[in-house]
């Protein structure tokens, strides 16, 4: 069993003013580096030798179980499983896994479905051609294997997992292709256009309508979505990657529940990144947790690059453009940019555990590892 080890050593992290890392220099944007606070870290799994990444996590309602998932391998092999019981102090051993979780060929996430009967589900994706589904009914105990949904597939299924408003059991999922496998035999294109896409649920998760395309571009690489709900319930955020590397992060809005999307527009310098997972906190505040991923000729300016992070910030942040509150280093990853598919999960006593994979011990295979912190705590570290 992993355990959380709290040491006694208090370190002070670096706390000062960033203008390098908006479109203009903002005073007010504070950069945090929580790197060396060894006794906010959980090692969650850890194999010499072996590649561990790409985890996903699933709070579950009683606010201290939490589920993980995620691959022996760089972005596809088999499926590990771990729980805890204790919101992420201590984790089990690997658990037993359906025998179709060791041909997963993808990054498995996991999401918490409810239908219109009220029944609570769990279901994992496992993307590339075709896209497969396990569920679970018993909050994971249990799991079916893994099944085709359609004859179709995808990058990174499911980016997110959204249940529509005033619509019982009805759900929004995106993902994103460039064409190898949306189909069962990869399309050839020289432009190399990326789709992304979006499908829907009216059955609490189990099946899933034919993908249509909100985006296609040859120049705009605009993929791995996560999505964030206005505090009024009225908006849809997508926060997404942009994979050409020669603009930053883009975001798109919908106001009827995914029917339709606005124009994709960048983001602040500060957002630029891959992979985001962003939740509320207690007071109404944003925190989303990526990968440093900068475009050229940021990449050589700004702090944290290929880092794990986090910014916390507002809604109205998101929709004006602006920089937001704090720009986190969450921990240091040695090796380029190969870390950081981040799970957020939030508390019941308002702290975020935040876990994901990177190369944490210079010269190892990379490893899973939850950071836990509270927004208050950053406000305090702020001040100082």
């Amino acid at each position: 069993m992993t355990r959380l080890v709290f040491l006694t050593v208090w370190m002070l992290p670096l706390v000062t003013m960033v203008d390098c890392i908006a479109n203009e220099p903002n005073p007010s944007l504070k950069l945090i580096d929580l790197d060396d606070q060894l006794y906010r870290q959980v090692v969650v799994d850890h194999e010499d030798g072996q590649y561990l990444g790409h985890p996903t996590t699933c709070l579950l309602e009683d606010g201290k179980t939490i589920l993980c998932v995620y691959p022996k391998g760089h972005g596809k092999g088999g499926i590990v499983y771990k729980r805890s019981d204790d919101a992420g102090k201590t984790w089990s051993d690997r658990l037993a896994t359906p025998a179709s979780w060791a041909t997963s060929k993808e990054v498995p996430t996991l999401h918490r479905v409810v239908d219109a009967a009220g029944n609570k589900r769990l279901i994992m994706w496992s993307g590339l051609y075709p896209a497969r589904l396990a569920v679970s009914e018993d909050d994971g105990a249990n799991w079916s294997e893994l099944k085709n949904v359609g004859s179709w597939g995808g990058i990174v299924v499911m980016g997110f997992v959204e249940a529509l408003a005033n619509r019982p059991g009805h759900y929004l999922a995106m993902f994103h292709d460039d064409g190898r496998f949306f189909t069962e035999e990869p399309v050839n294109n020289a432009q190399t256009p990326f789709d992304l896409y979006k499908t829907f649920s009216v059955d609490g998760g189990l099946t899933w309508s034919e993908p249509e395309s909100v985006y296609r571009s040859s120049k705009v690489h605009l993929c791995e979505p996560g999505c964030i709900r206005s505090p009024d319930g009225k908006t849809l955020a997508v926060l997404l990657r942009e994979n050409t590397r020669s603009k930053r992060s883009h975001i798109i809005f919908s106001k009827d529940e995914g029917e339709t999307w606005s124009e994709p527009r960048e983001m602040p310098l500060v957002l630029a990144g891959d992979r985001h997972t962003g939740k509320y906190g207690p007071d109404g505040r944003l925190f989303i947790s990526y990968r440093c991923r900068s475009p050229r000729p940021s990449v050589d300016q700004r702090p944290f690059e290929g880092d794990w992070v986090g910014w916390v910030g507002t809604w109205e942040d998101l929709v004006d453009g602006t920089d937001g509150q704090y720009f986190v280093r969450l921990k240091d990853n040695t090796k380029g940019y190969d870390t950081t598919y981040p799970g957020v999960e939030v508390l019941p006593d308002g702290t975020f555990v935040t876990t994901t994979y990177g190369h944490w011990s210079q010269g190892q295979e990379p490893y899973i590892l939850s950071v836990r912190f509270q927004l208050s705590e950053l406000d305090d570290l702020a001040k100082r």
